[in-house]
Parts: C-alpha cells; sequence; structure tokens
C-alpha cells in the first residue's frame, strides 16, 4: 500500500495512453473486427469491443476524480452488467467513432486529474497501481486481449 501523487498518476495514464493509441492507430477495418479469445459465457468482443471496454472505464475515473456519481443507469451494476452495457453501447458502433471517444476521454481524464486537488490522490493508502482503471486495466487489455489479436496480422 501506498499513498500517491497528481504527477505519478497523470505519468502513468499518459504512458499507458500512449501505448494503446499507437497499437489502434493505424488499424484497419478488418484488424478492429478481429475476434477476441473470449468465454462463451461473455459478450464476443471484437478488438473495437476491447477499446470501448477500457475507454468507457477510463471515463469513469474522470468522473470520480471530479466528485461525480455514475449516470443513473450504470448504478448498482455488477462488473459483468456495466462490461455488458458498454459492449450493447458501442458494438454498432463506427471504429472512427470508438476512436475518437477514446481519444477524447483521454483529454477529459487529464484534465480531471489536473483539476483534482491534492486530497484525492493521497489521502488513503491504496495499491501501487491505483486507480487501476487508468493504466493497469488498460495494459491487461492492451496485452491479453488487443496484441493478441493482432498478432500475426499484415
Amino acid at each position: 500500500m501506498m499513498r500517491h501523487t497528481q504527477d505519478e498518476v497523470i505519468e502513468r495514464a499518459i504512458q499507458e495512453y500512449e501505448l494503446l493509441d499507437n497499437l489502434v492507430a493505424g488499424l484497419s477495418n478488418e484488424d478492429w473486427e478481429k475476434p477476441l479469445r473470449r468465454p462463451e459465457t461473455k459478450d464476443p468482443w471484437t478488438v473495437k469491443d476491447a477499446l470501448a471496454h477500457i475507454t468507457h472505464w477510463k471515463a469513469g475515473v474522470a468522473r470520480k476524480a471530479r466528485g461525480e456519481r455514475p449516470p443513473a443507469e450504470e448504478r448498482g451494476l455488477n462488473e459483468s452488467e456495466g462490461n455488458h452495457l458498454v459492449y450493447v453501447r458501442w458494438r454498432d458502433r463506427s471504429p472512427g467513432e470508438v476512436l475518437t471517444w477514446h481519444r477524447q476521454v483521454q483529454k477529459d481524464v487529464l484534465a480531471a486529474l489536473r483539476d483534482a486537488p491534492d486530497e484525492w490522490f493521497s489521502d488513503k493508502e491504496r495499491g501501487p497501481d491505483w486507480p487501476y482503471d487508468l493504466d493497469g486495466h488498460s495494459a491487461y487489455h492492451r496485452v491479453k486481449d488487443i496484441e493478441r489479436a493482432l498478432k500475426g496480422r499484415g
């Protein structure tokens, strides 16, 4: 457990964003639709769906940093229900829309982190990967899902 600083959290968020954005920036339509290895009990994600999933949870960190509550339709959902809601919202959107959203959320996250009071970062002891949805969660899906699905392309 540790206390975090604004600069350190922002730095991690930028580093992971750049890795992810560099990975998805030049994808073809075929790449975006590559299926991910998922259990049959889960929604059948593509590369595009994984980016929408990552982006949704990052947007939640921006809301938390601003002291906002989740939207009404997301309150009380468990993780699986929340993930399904994101899938349903974004599965029929174009890769360009998801990519634009991913980039906009990064700007929103950085603004929220820069505006957050120091206490938001350091008021309690947290795990080293807090806030997980900014970098650890993104890195997990970037490597486990997106990079794996794109392996061997081109």
